[in-house]
């Protein structure tokens, strides 16, 4: 049974990759389902699985942003500027998301990836017309911006890459450094917010194996095979063309939020 955790790591580490997310939407759906098998009570199987996803990407996050950097696609200047926003809503939306239920929770997925979709899809972009790269995003807007990120990301418990690529786009950034700088950020949320799980969960909330809502096996059995296939999805990244990429993702969060809809 524990073979399936580095399964879904695979999973999340090539969409780590490719779409500058770690996995995360996947990641929660199979562990709610997947948890409670483990001895995780039903009643705390979702909080766990968006704790669990929230610590594997931390490595997730890591390994993609490495590969994207190597290849200068890690938009520094702009990750600096967005962590401090980051790691303060990581923490807070995570004391947010122990206060609510599992409906909620899965609502706000639902509407987000939506949106989110039909911008990166079909949203305007402020990408220069000969192709040329933007200056790197800065200023205060980027750091206030990181803040509703990492509350968002840390409520339905994501690296926040369906959040940050699609604002990086606009703002006019190509695609494939969307998708890297959102990996370097991913790992900002995921330590605030997994360490905010952990340290908000209601005393004896998970049986043995885990850390307040963190469930320990989950985490790193997801996040150990996830940093294998995260520099395969780098490389698809950088192989496929900034029109596409946007396609891709688009349509990927339109089944996403289009699934977690139906599942209620």
């Amino acid at each position: 049974m524990y073979l399936g955790f580095p399964l879904l790591g695979l999973a999340a580490g090539l969409l780590a990759g490719l779409l500058g997310i770690g996995g995360g939407l996947v990641i929660i759906a199979a562990l709610a389902w997947m948890l409670p098998l483990f001895g995780v009570p039903q009643e705390a199987a979702m909080h766990a699985a968006l704790a669990s996803s929230l610590a594997s990407i931390v490595l997730t996050g890591l390994s993609s942003a490495r590969s994207h950097a190597k290849r200068g696609s890690v938009l520094w200047p702009t990750v600096a500027w967005m962590v401090p926003g980051l790691l303060l809503g990581g923490w807070l939306g995570s004391g947010l998301a122990v206060a609510l239920d599992d409906t909620v929770l899965r609502w706000v997925v639902a509407v987000y990836c939506l949106v989110a979709a039909w911008q990166i899809g079909f949203g305007s972009t402020r990408a220069p017309a000969d192709g040329s790269d933007v200056a790197p995003p800065r200023g205060w807007p980027m750091t206030a911006a990181g803040g509703g990120i990492g509350a968002l990301s840390a409520v339905v418990g994501i690296g926040g890459g369906s959040m940050t690529v699609p604002l990086l786009v606009w703002r006019g950034v190509r695609p494939v450094r969307a998708v890297g700088t959102s990996s370097a950020c991913g790992v900002a949320i995921a330590i605030a917010s997994a360490t905010g799980y952990a340290v908000h969960a209601p005393p004896g909330a998970l049986p043995e194996h885990a850390i307040g809502y963190v469930y320990l096996p989950a985490a790193l059995g997801v996040a150990m095979a996830s940093v294998l296939s995260a520099p395969l999805g780098t490389r698809l990244a950088h192989a496929i063309s900034g029109h596409a990429l946007r396609r891709v993702f688009a349509v990927f969060l339109l089944l996403v939020g289009v699934s977690v809809a139906l599942s209620g």
